[in-house]
C-alpha cells in the first residue's frame, strides 16, 4: 500500500495517487499539497530547497564514486575502495533546506520520507514522457523494497539512465569494419578523411577490423597525431570517429580540448552534421537543455546558477550519459593546474576521459606553460592531437608535444641521443607510426585558387627618418613591437614605449598631423587602395597585425575615407570579444549579402581554427617569427567552403629588419616540410608557383601612375626561393 506523509485516510492516499501519469499542473499540486500538508510533521524540511553547494558535491562525488570505475582505455574494472574525504557528504541528491535541531523521527517516519521522494520523482518521470507508468511502477517496486530493508541507496541512483537510454543504443557488431557502425558515412568524406579516420582507429583501437577490437584493446595504445592542412576538415574527420568510437565504446567519456574561441565552432559542427551525442560547452555558463533531464528537472527554480553550478551540472551529465565534454586550454588549466588533487572536479578531469582530443594541440609546446604542465598530469592514453603546423619554432618544442601524445616514445627518443641532434630522416622514421599528415592537396583540387606575394614598400620621407632612427636602437623584443609598428605608420611611433632621449629629435607635432593621412604610411597607403578597388569588385578584405595599434588606426582611416560604420561595413575581432559576438561576427562576414567589406583581426586571436570563407583577399600587415601562425592566417580565407581565388599579400617595408626576419621564417618552415611529409601517396607540389601572378587588383595598382613609385619589389612564391640575397639587394 501506498502511504503519504500525514495521511492516513486511504481516500486521500488514492486520491494523491489517481493519476499514474499525471499532467504538469497535476504533479505541481500534488506535490505542493503534501509538502504544505507536511510542514508541521518535518519541523519546516522543504523538499527542494537545500543549499546548492551541497547538490553539485553530491554531483561531484557521485561521477568519483561508481561501483565500476572506467578505465582510461575505455574498458572496465571493478572499483578500488575510494578514497574517504573526511570531510564528504553523504552521497545523496538531495535539495532540501536543513536545520540543525529536527524532531527526531521514526523509523516508520523514515521509511515512509524516502518512499514520498521515490514517489515524487516518478510522478516527474511520467510527466516527462520516460514511459512514466511502467517505469513509476518499477521504481516504487525498488523503494518499497529498500524501504522494508537496512539498504539506504541514494536517491542519486534513481537519476542514473542506463547507457544509451536516450541514444539508438551502442553498436556491438561482430564482423565487419569501422565504416560498418555507420554506413554511409564514408561517401561524405574526402579520402585524406578516410585514411585518418582509419589511422585514427588503428591507434586508438589497434584495428578497423570490429571482431578484432575487444583484442586488441588489450594492448598498450597510446596517442596519436592529425597534421593535415588549416582548412582540410580535421574537426569534421575526428568527430566522425568519436562518433563511431562512442557507438562502440560507450562508457570513453570524450573530452575535447581547444583555443575558447573554436569552441562554439565545434558545437557548431556538432549541430551541422546531426551527431546523436550531446556536445557540453564547459565554457559556456549556460544550461543548453542537452544535460542530464532528471538532474534539469530536479534544479531549484527560478534560480540563477553559479558558474560551478553549472559546470557540475553538465560534468555529471557527460559522465552519466554518452556524451562530450569540450573546455578551453585556459579552463583546463585553471581547474587542474596546482589543484588539490583530491578536489572533485580535478580528479574528474585529470581521471575520467577516456579519449582526449587537443584541438590545434601544438599550442601547449613549452615547458613553461602551465597548460602544458597540466596536461602531464592526464591519466588518459588516448590522446588525439589536431595540427595542421605541429613543427612550429624549434625541435625542442616538437619533443614537448611528442611527451604530450606519446610519452613512451618520447623517452625512447630522449634516451637514444638528444632530440635536437636527431637527423630529420631518423626522426621522421620514428614519428611516422603514429602521425597522418595530409599537406592540403584537397585544396588545390577543390578551391579556385591561392596566390601568394611578398609586397615590398618604399616608405615616404617621415616614415623613412623614423626608420632609420630606429635601426639605431636595436634590442630585441622592444625592437621588433617598433619596426612592427612604425613600418605600418609613423604616427604608431606615438604608441611606442620610448624614453625621453629617444623622443628627442621626433617632430611630435608632425606625428600628430599624419595620423588620418594614410599616405604618410605605406602599408595603408597599399591597404586603402585594396580594399577600395576590392569592393568594386564586391571582395572582402581580411586584414591581420600582431598588434592592435596598427588595426585601430586602419579602421579610422577606413572610416573617414570611405564613411562606413563600424559594425556594419567594418568588423573588428580581437582577444577581449566574447564567444557569441565572436561567432556572430564571423558568420555576418561570411555572409554573401551582408554590408561587410573588411574585417580587422588580431592574428592572435583570429589565427587558428576560424573560418572566415567571406574573404578573397588577405593583408598580413606585419612579419612574425613563427612561420605557422602566418600560414594559420592565410588558411582563415584559403580552405573549404571558399568559392573564389584567394590572394595573400605579405607587406614588407624596405629599409627594415623585415625581410631578413621572413627569410628566417622561411627556414624554419623547411625545416617542418623535411620531418612532415605526407603518409599517404599524395603529391602535394604547389601548383601555384608561377612566375607572375593573374592579379587584376595588384595590376591596377602597379600601373597607377600616383601609387607605382611605393613598390620596391613583388615576390611571387617567395619561399621557393633563397630569398636572403633578394632582400639584401632589395633593401
Amino acid at each position: 500500500m501506498w502511504f503519504v506523509r500525514g495521511e492516513r485516510d486511504s481516500d486521500k492516499s488514492n486520491s494523491a495517487l489517481q493519476d499514474r501519469s499525471p499532467t504538469y499542473e497535476n504533479v505541481r499540486k500534488k506535490t505542493a499539497r503534501v509538502k504544505f500538508e507536511n510542514n508541521e510533521q518535518m519541523s519546516g524540511r522543504h523538499l527542494c530547497a537545500r543549499k546548492d553547494y551541497d547538490l553539485y558535491k553530491d554531483l561531484l562525488d557521485s561521477v568519483l564514486d561508481e561501483t565500476a570505475e572506467v578505465k582510461v582505455d575505455g574498458s572496465h574494472e571493478e572499483a578500488k575502495h575510494p578514497p574517504e574525504h573526511k570531510d564528504a557528504l553523504p552521497l545523496k541528491f538531495r535539495f532540501e533546506d536543513e536545520i540543525t535541531t529536527s524532531v527526531e523521527k521514526s523509523e516508520f517516519d523514515l521509511n515512509v520520507e524516502r518512499l514520498f521522494d521515490e514517489m515524487e520523482l516518478c510522478l516527474t518521470y511520467g510527466d516527462m514522457d520516460f514511459n512514466g507508468y511502467h517505469e513509476a511502477e518499477k521504481m516504487y517496486r525498488g523503494a518499497n523494497r529498500r524501504s522494508a530493508g537496512a539498504d539506504q541507496s541514494s536517491v542519486l541512483d534513481s537519476l542514473d539512465m542506463e547507457p544509451g537510454e536516450d541514444f539508438a543504443g551502442s553498436c556491438n557488431p561482430s564482423k565487419g569494419t569501422i565504416w560498418d557502425i555507420k554506413p554511409g558515412i564514408r561517401e561524405t568524406m574526402y579520402e585524406h578523411q578516410r585514411e585518418g579516420l582509419e589511422f585514427l582507429w588503428k591507434n586508438l583501437a589497434g584495428t578497423t577490423n570490429l571482431a578484432q577490437v575487444k583484442t586488441a584493446e588489450s594492448r598498450n595504445l597510446e596517442g596519436c597525431i592529425i597534421s593535415h592542412a588549416p582548412g582540410t576538415g580535421k574537426t569534421r574527420l575526428t568527430i566522425v570517429f568519436i562518433e563511431t568510437y562512442l557507438k562502440l565504446f560507450p562508457d570513453s567519456r570524450p573530452l575535447i580540448i581547444a583555443p575558447a574561441s573554436m569552441l562554439l565552432t565545434w558545437e557548431e559542427e556538432f549541430r551541422k552534421w546531426d551527431v546523436q551525442f550531446p556536445f557540453h560547452n564547459l565554457n559556456n555558463l549556460e544550461i543548453s537543455g542537452k544535460e542530464n533531464k532528471m538532474v534539469l528537472l530536479r534544479l531549484p527554480e527560478g534560480r540563477s546558477l553559479n558558474n560551478k553550478a553549472v559546470r557540475t551540472v553538465k560534468i555529471y551529465s557527460w559522465n552519466k550519459e554518452q556524451s562530450i565534454l569540450g573546455m578551453s586550454y585556459d579552463l583546463f588549466k585553471s581547474l587542474a593546474w596546482k589543484k588539490s588533487e583530491n578536489e572533485p572536479l580535478t580528479r574528474i578531469l585529470l581521471e575520467k576521459p577516456g579519449l582526449v582530443v587537443l584541438d590545434e594541440g601544438h599550442i601547449p609546446r613549452s615547458q613553461k606553460s602551465n597548460i602544458w604542465n597540466a596536461l602531464l598530469k592526464l591519466k588518459t592514453k588516448k590522446r588525439i592531437i589536431l595540427s595542421g603546423t605541429p613543427f612550429q619554432n624549434n625541435f625542442k618544442e616538437l619533443f614537448n608535444i611528442l611527451r604530450i601524445v606519446r610519452p613512451a616514445v618520447a623517452g625512447v627518443l630522449a634516451k637514444e641521443r638528444k632530440f635536437t641532434e636527431m637527423i630529420t630522416y631518423d626522426l621522421k622514421a620514428a614519428m611516422a607510426p603514429f602521425v597522418h599528415v595530409h599537406k592540403g592537396a584537397i585544396l588545390q583540387q577543390s578551391l579556385p585558387g591561392l596566390r601568394d606575394c611578398v609586397v615590398l614598400l618604399r616608405p615616404p620621407e617621415l616614415q623613412k627618418n623614423l626608420i632609420q632612427r630606429i635601426e639605431r636602437l636595436k634590442s630585441t623584443f622592444k625592437f621588433d613591437h617598433r619596426v612592427a609598428l612604425i613600418s605600418v605608420h609613423p604616427y604608431l611611433f606615438t604608441q611606442c614605449h620610448v624614453t625621453e632621449e629617444e623622443k628627442s629629435g621626433v617632430d611630435q607635432s608632425a606625428l600628430e598631423a599624419s595620423r588620418l593621412i594614410p599616405s604618410e604610411g605605406v602599408k595603408t597607403r597599399f591597404v586603402m587602395e585594396l580594399v577600395r578597388l576590392s569592393a568594386v569588385r564586391n571582395e572582402k578584405v581580411l586584414i591581420f597585425s600582431q598588434y592592435l595599434g596598427p588595426l585601430d588606426l586602419i579602421q579610422d582611416h577606413v572610416k573617414g575615407f570611405f564613411g562606413w560604420a563600424e559594425g556594419k561595413q567594418i568588423l573588428k575581432m580581437e582577444g577581449k570579444m566574447g564567444q557569441k559576438d565572436r561567432q556572430n561576427l564571423i558568420n555576418a562576414f561570411n555572409d554573401p549579402k551582408s554590408e561587410a567589406k573588411v574585417l580587422l583581426a588580431s592574428t592572435k586571436c583570429c589565427s587558428e581554427g576560424i573560418n572566415l570563407v567571406g574573404a578573397s583577399r588577405v593583408v598580413l600587415l606585419d612579419v612574425v617569427w613563427n612561420p605557422s601562425v602566418e600560414r594559420q592566417a592565410i588558411c582563415r580565407a584559403y580552405r573549404l567552403g571558399q568559392k573564389k581565388i584567394v590572394y595573400t599579400y605579405h607587406l614588407m617595408t624596405s629599409g627594415t629588419t623585415e625581410g631578413d626576419k621572413y627569410c628566417r621564417q622561411a627556414e624554419k618552415e623547411r625545416l617542418s616540410e623535411l620531418v612532415f611529409t605526407s603518409s599517404s601517396n599524395e603529391q602535394c607540389k604547389n601548383t601555384n608557383a608561377d612566375t607572375c601572378i593573374d592579379d587584376g587588383v595588384l595590376e591596377d595598382m602597379v600601373a597607377d601612375v600616383n601609387l607605382k613609385g611605393i613598390f620596391e619589389k613583388i615576390i611571387y612564391q617567395p619561399k621557393e626561393k633563397n630569398l636572403v640575397e633578394t632582400f639584401s639587394i632589395a633593401s
